[in-house]
């Protein structure tokens, strides 16, 4: 199909899906909120221990429903080297692994949504170069849970030599297992799908979830290489050759990819995120504006489990070893790397994590938004928030 051609077909399917191009006001949190005390004061506490313990510099934690929010507030430093900031409740924050389902896997569902896509296609179909070494099988959905078989990151030398080599060298990648046949968390899964999503639709991914998720959803903090003004209110991260990283991607994949990449890459605020998770508590539709159609998001939010899990170092989680797996299109129910989600949200939820200490958790029956964002890599990398972020997680879904 030509350029022109594929325009118009965007175009209708645009319009048959029924997706919105007039912007959806979003959420905005200037002060902090508490509307049940009884429930909710035990936060400071655990937050405090965990400030004193170091396992962050700061964080703002969120619970939300489809109409309102419960519980904002923000606490410690977005930074403290080389100079301190206070954390305030529009901090902007590398979303790191959150970027899959965020901005990817979404974007994928609205190629599904339109017909320009199937996910239980094989990737070969759509990819030709990437159905060698036995890789012609995988399907786009066992890269969305993570049964591709896939390792789950190639060498950092493989993205140093631009966009074109290193998407070359993922081609050239062989499986470590049969596809559909175990989990394994990985990132070149996610990059794969943004490389979809780019020949898909003939843009690039920021691009494309720009124009068909954010700007619709009206998320003017949410973005990929965030711009200057949005950048200063940015959490910072770590150093990179000596430089501390305020508003630049953290993941060193996706700093070679030019900032944006399909498995790290976006910012955002708590705000934001607000509003993108009360489209999804409304299946796919938040005020007039629909993302998704109520079926499509009905598949993206299902669960399933492959064969007994097999845990690995996957970046924003410390994995237990459960016998089994279960993943959403894009999203994780239960398995090794969802410890953040406790004990006490129901079957329904659905979530992330992110290595620079980003959760987003929704759980649809309880009708609850989960967002904790932290600076728990800074200022030295050695932060832990999971088992603080599955303890807040209990107290909401109690």
């Amino acid at each position: 199909m030509n350029r022109i051609n594929f325009a118009f077909a965007l175009l209708f399917a645009t319009c048959a899906c029924g997706v919105c191009i007039s912007e959806s006001p979003n959420v905005n949190i200037v002060a902090p909120i508490n509307r049940e005390p009884e429930r909710f004061d035990p936060i400071e506490g655990l937050i405090q221990d965990a400030l004193s313990a170091g396992e962050m510099a700061g964080a703002v934690v969120v619970v939300a429903s489809k109409e309102d929010i419960l519980y904002a507030s923000a606490f410690g430093d977005r930074q403290v080297e080389p100079a301190r900031e206070a954390m305030t409740l529009d901090t902007v924050f590398d979303l790191a692994s959150l970027t899959k389902p965020v901005a990817t896997a979404t974007s994928i569902m609205i190629l599904v949504d339109r017909g320009l896509l199937k996910i239980n296609e094989p990737v070969k179909t759509y990819l030709p170069a990437f159905g060698i070494n036995g890789k012609a099988e995988v399907t786009v959905e066992q890269l969305l849970r993570h049964t591709s078989g896939l390792i789950p990151d190639n060498a950092l030398k493989d993205y140093q030599s631009g966009l074109d080599k290193a998407w070359e060298n993922i081609c050239e990648l062989e499986l470590l297992s049969k596809p559909g046949e175990k989990f394994a968390y990985s990132d070149v899964n996610f990059i794969v799908l943004g490389r979809l999503v780019e020949v898909l639709s003939g843009v690039t991914l920021d691009k494309f979830a720009t124009e068909n998720i954010l700007k619709p959803l009206g998320l003017k903090k949410t973005m990929f290489n965030p711009v200057e003004d949005v950048a200063l209110s940015a959490a910072t991260t770590e150093k990179r050759d000596g430089v501390w990283l305020k508003g630049q991607v953290h993941d060193p994949r996706a700093a070679l990819m030019n900032g944006v990449a399909g498995h790290a890459g976006l910012f955002s605020t708590a705000s934001d995120l607000v509003t993108y998770g009360q489209m999804l508590l409304g299946k796919g539709k938040r005020n007039d504006v629909r993302i998704l159609s109520e079926e499509v998001f009905d598949s993206m939010r299902s669960p399933q489990s492959p064969k007994p899990t097999v845990a690995n170092d996957a970046k924003e989680s410390s994995p237990s070893t459960p016998s089994k797996s279960s993943r959403a299109l894009g999203w994780d129910h239960r398995s090794a790397y969802s410890s953040n989600r406790g004990a006490h949200l129901s079957e329904s939820a659905f979530g992330h994590g992110g290595f620079t200490g980003t959760v987003l958790w929704i759980d649809p029956t309880k009708d609850r938004i989960f967002i904790f964002l932290s600076t728990r890599l800074h200022p030295d990398g050695k932060g832990t928030i999971n088992p603080l972020a599955g303890k807040i997680a209990d107290i909401i879904g109690q």
